[in-house]
């Protein structure tokens, strides 16, 4: 069982207190990451000499290092997203300030290689600016202005062709920038990847209640599966009898925020061995869950620490 008091101890990355456990959704996300990370790097330090591996820090969405100046990348998810319904205060944006920082501030040994993607160059320039006081690793901080999944095809591509490299890697957009075949793309690789999914606040309203699959081929990118797959896990068809004979509706099944979430474990397992089963479910000010934060990894050790951690802000 790993103490997470003195990985903290050990850890003594935050410039700002470390939030109790249940607090705003950006706080709960921010400690489960940061407690990971910790006890990521403390396993890892104790075998990676011994079996010459080399750590990767890989971030697809790491903006200007302020989340609160965040906007979805596309047409699609501006159209439906809410940004009252994510509640993001001033504090809290001050808080998600300090996410990269957190693991460069790390006082055990760290990552060997640190890569920071954002789409956006002039975000990318400011987190650049805000990171270079970090001179112990500026020779190893990598700024990349792509799309996500362009460097994550090719992340992946660099851990099979070196099993020696091994990587963590954040993917938290606040939209659906993500697609399938990019996370797909990791299967079999020394990867442990931690991935926001938007469950309540863009893909619950993508599968209208009339089952029409608003923007449908964004859908089958996402979840890797063909409108038809899609529909059959969200709708049933009913045939009920009316005035005018039988007549068949398609019916949205319940708890739909719920089994996006299921649905994209059941997926990850097909890629990754170990999946979080209970994902940090994320919810706003009102308790509408808006996102889940789910964990994959080829490792079973990295899958008990992230069930650990998890099941604590669950409990």
């Amino acid at each position: 069982m790993i103490d997470y008091n003195d990985i903290e101890k050990e850890f003594g990355a935050a410039s700002e207190p470390m939030a109790l456990w249940g607090g705003s959704w950006t706080e709960q996300k921010l400690d489960a990451f940061a407690k990971y990370v910790a006890a990521y790097l403390t396993i890892m330090n104790n075998y990676r000499d011994k079996y010459n591996w080399k750590l990767i820090y890989f971030d697809g969405f790491a903006g200007s290092g302020s989340r609160g100046e965040s906007e979805p990348y596309d047409e699609t998810d501006k159209g439906l997203f809410d940004i009252s319904e994510i509640d993001i205060d001033k504090s809290e944006s001050e808080v998600y300030v300090g996410a990269a920082e957190r693991v460069l501030q790390i006082s055990i040994r760290g990552f060997d290689y640190y890569y920071f993607n954002e789409r956006n160059q002039e975000s990318i320039n400011a987190l650049k600016a805000k990171l270079s006081r970090y001179s112990s690793v500026n020779a190893r901080l990598e700024f990349r202005c792509n799309d996500a999944n362009a460097e994550l095809f090719k992340l992946s591509k660099a851990l099979h062709n070196d099993r020696h490299l091994k990587a963590l890697v954040l993917l938290d957009p606040f939209g659906m920038q993500l697609d399938w075949d990019s996370i797909a793309s990791l299967k079999g690789s020394g990867a442990d990847v931690w991935i926001l999914v938007p469950t309540g606040v863009i893909i619950n309203r993508l599968l209208d209640g009339k089952g029409e699959l608003l923007f449908s081929n964004k859908l089958q990118k996402f979840f890797g599966m063909s409108e038809s797959e899609i529909r059959s896990f969200f709708y049933e068809d009913r045939t009920e009898m009316t005035l005018f004979g039988e007549e068949t509706y398609c019916y949205k099944l319940p708890n739909a925020i719920r089994r996006i979430a299921d649905l994209y474990i059941t997926k990850l397992s097909e890629i990754f061995k170990y999946v979080l089963k209970e994902p940090l479910i994320l919810y706003n000010r009102r308790g509408i869950p808006i996102f889940h934060f789910v964990f994959a990894s080829n490792n079973q050790s990295a899958g008990k620490i992230a069930s650990e951690i998890v099941g604590k802000i669950n409990s």
